[in-house]
């Protein structure tokens, strides 16, 4: 069985999505009776093939891409990987055949295989991430205006619409009431991300908030540094940490908290690895995403297997993931007010937090990617 298999970020590109697709494949790596090639986006001007395993080929193609900027994909670079993707995509086709193809958002990716499903008649599977669901971000409100009809005509053609959260689903259906979609949740790698020895006696002495994603205004840590605003006085011992690649944000947010004056006890690291992420987590006390809309966060998910309380707003993968009270609070939509309220109900409580990170690290360690991988494989044979 081979499928051709479309993302246009791949690590170091990218984000959540990027992120997802590495861990299937490293979950789905030598699977004897499947073959996998990618269509992906380079970051340099240089076309290159790289391999996952013994049965997953990576093409990256060049996209005009710059290098300062990993985390964030222009539309310009949409576009050019759009048609770039399709002709390099016709020659696979003719060195290869193959059963079926997917595609990790609806647009631009979903595009290339509805085109190959018109033309050469391959089925596809289309992966939700959030942007690529209207109503999601309130950067493509006008987009989501002018191509709804595609984006539902996308779905309709494909054999399988999968979502990686409840939330995600119900956001979808929203806009196209009468699709199925399939649920298959992101995994996290319980071996890679693992608790930290901050004892009960360190919280009362240095107390640390972590907010860690890509800094985009969709996250809501203007909201987040309102709310450490707010108890900053009360708690000398209190700090954030707010970090990520920057997707459009980092001098406002850097502005809000000099605003606030709260810039000397909130630092800003900048976009960080892979490898510097465990350590990250391992720094932190508690996890705050007021996000405005997710699919399935992988930043969440990574506090959860860090063994950190979560503090997160009522969007994609909060049903999942927070259980109230147990591993942490859900906190209301664009309220710092709340935000503060839930961060100093576990400030306040530091043996509490460290019950609830416990917690969150008993729910991680039932989720996995090779649980996705074998979805998506049973998915896969389906179709």
């Amino acid at each position: 069985m081979r499928v051709l298999f479309f993302n246009y970020e791949y690590p170091p590109l990218g984000g959540g999505a990027a992120n997802a697709t590495e861990q299937l494949f490293l979950a789905l790596k030598d699977q004897e009776d499947l073959v996998i090639d990618l269509v992906t986006s380079a970051i340099d001007d240089k076309q290159s093939v790289e391999y996952v395993g013994t049965n997953i080929t990576i093409y990256r193609i060049p996209i005009g891409k710059n290098e300062q900027n990993l985390n964030y994909q222009s539309h310009k670079e949409l576009i050019t990987y759009s048609w770039k993707a399709l002709f390099f995509s016709r020659t696979l086709m003719r060195k290869y055949t193959y059963d079926l193809t997917h595609s990790f958002f609806t647009l631009p990716c979903g595009m290339i295989s509805l085109f190959i499903k018109l033309f050469y008649r391959k089925p596809y599977v289309v992966s939700l991430r959030g942007a690529d669901v209207p109503g999601y971000s309130e950067r493509f409100v006008l987009i989501y205006r002018f191509f709804t009809p595609l984006i539902r005509f996308i779905w309709w053609r494909a054999s399988h619409v999968v979502t990686n959260s409840r939330g995600l689903t119900e956001l979808a259906q929203k806009a196209a009431p009468n699709q199925k979609f399939l649920e298959i949740f992101n995994g996290i790698d319980v071996q890679y991300f693992t608790p930290s020895n901050r004892s009960i006696e360190i919280k009362e002495r240095d107390f640390v908030i972590l907010c860690a994603a890509r800094l985009t205004y969709r996250k809501g840590f203007l909201e987040a540094i309102e709310g450490f605003a707010t108890i900053a006085e009360k708690y000398a011992h209190v700090r954030m940490i707010v970090a990520g690649g920057d997707g459009g944000m980092m001098r406002r947010l850097k502005g809000h908290a000099q605003a606030l004056s709260v810039q000397h006890r909130i630092s800003f690291p900048g976009y960080y690895t892979k490898q510097m992420a465990p350590e990250m987590y391992r720094e932190a006390d508690v996890f705050l995403m007021p996000s405005h809309n997710e699919g399935m966060s992988n930043n969440v998910l990574e506090a959860l297997a860090s063994g950190l309380p979560l503090l997160m707003t009522p969007t994609g993968g909060c049903t999942e993931l927070v259980h109230e009270g147990k591993n942490g609070h859900v906190i209301a939509f664009h309220s710092s007010d709340d935000i503060a309220a839930k961060l100093e109900s576990i400030i306040t409580q530091p043996a509490k937090a460290f019950a609830m990170g416990k917690e969150s690290r008993k729910i991680a360690e039932n989720l996995s990617w090779q649980k996705a991988a074998d979805a998506y494989y049973a998915l896969y044979k389906d179709v």
